[in-house]
């Protein structure tokens, strides 16, 4: 076994140029955890926050990002199953305590010791990681390992918005805010599985195409400066609004979801990537009973379902496009570009 393993590791707080490749020790398994031979991990905007740095995040460098990671179990520790060597797998990118309240009652994202790969804790920009063998999940046979790391933290994050958050049942109106980013692409899946009608929102034509293609009933271009009315225009919408509104994009839209939403509407959010000091009129919010529910990832028990309903062919990760390990700071300015549909990956090994 050598002893050490390639990363692309962040010194400091700054551009994509902060990013170098580098050496690191190889993992070794502590007694719970196993050691993942990493051969994809895809990019989020978390890495994009992280790397320029986010209020009270203290990171121990040289610190490696990443947390949507598809590998092999390499090494297990102690008190693990060595039968898991050799199997393929995703990893659940939040880590809990497994003891606490919220834990023991399918909480997990609440536990007061929750850390996503790759933000506050080492992440998947390398090699191989060391993980708990709770945060494996069964690769989906059906998926390479590039299409495989691009569906735990996006798809996780959708499912809470709108199975455990918003509560979404057949027949409703879903706007969807970015359907061209990983989470809306999730979103826009997860909505027409469960019978929602989706309205799409994304900023080119050829975005929306690729929304229609993943099954939208009805795209507007979010470019146009009058997106909303739009969307009001929309057989069914109207001076009622939408059932339920997925937003993660934040002070840019925020106002307008609210205005959208209908009476006793949902408006769920997971993010505020344009901004997170978004204005609120309360006047539509109490008058209206508007529900504005917060969501950050998802339990370990959703992902065996969503991995479980990939495998079926129910839903499907996107990949828009692949860089290989050394070329993490180019993905990360692709990303950031906002041009893509669906997800960007490493491919690492």
């Amino acid at each position: 076994m050598s002893n050490s393993i390639n990363a692309v590791i962040l010194g400091e707080h700054g551009g994509p140029e902060v990013l170098e490749l580098a050496e690191l020790p190889a993992p070794r398994p502590e007694p719970g955890q196993v050691v993942v031979q990493i051969h994809a991990c895809a990019l989020n905007r978390l890495d994009i926050w992280v790397r320029k740095g986010l209020p009270n995040l203290r990171l121990d460098y040289p610190h490696v990002l990443g947390s949507d990671i598809a590998g092999v179990v390499r090494e297990v520790g102690e008190s693990v199953d060595a039968k898991l060597v050799g199997r393929e797998v995703v990893l659940n990118p939040g880590l809990s305590c497994g003891r606490c309240e919220q834990c023991l009652s399918g909480w997990d994202n609440l536990c007061p010791r929750y850390h996503i790969l790759g933000e506050s804790c080492r992440g998947g920009y390398a090699e191989q990681i060391a993980v708990p063998a709770t945060n494996l999940v069964d690769k989906p046979a059906c998926l390479s390992m590039v299409e495989a790391a691009a569906f735990p933290l996006t798809f996780l994050t959708a499912w809470q918005m709108l199975v455990v958050r918003g509560r979404i049942e057949p027949g409703e109106t879903v706007l969807i805010h970015a359907a061209g980013s990983g989470v809306g692409s999730a979103g826009l899946q997860i909505a027409k599985l469960h019978g929602a009608r989706v309205i799409a929102l994304a900023s080119t034509d050829a975005k929306l195409d690729k929304a229609r293609e993943l099954g939208a009933d009805a795209c507007v271009r979010s470019s146009d400066e009058d997106w909303p009315k739009q969307v009001r225009a929309l057989p069914g919408v109207g001076r009622r609004g939408v059932d339920l509104v997925f937003e993660h994009v934040g002070e840019s839209t925020w106002e307008h979801s609210i205005k959208l939403c209908r009476k006793g509407g949902r408006v769920v959010t997971c993010g505020a990537s344009s901004g997170w000091d978004a204005r609120t009129d309360l006047r539509h919010v109490f008058f209206r009973q508007i529900q504005i529910l917060g969501s950050t990832m998802g339990s370990k028990a959703s992902m065996f379902r969503i991995a479980q309903l990939i495998g079926e062919g129910a839903l499907r990760p996107i990949v828009d496009r692949v860089f290989p390990l050394a070329e993490a700071a180019q993905a990360q300015r692709y990303l950031d570009r906002r041009e893509q549909f669906g997800k960007v990956v490493l491919e690492i090994a």
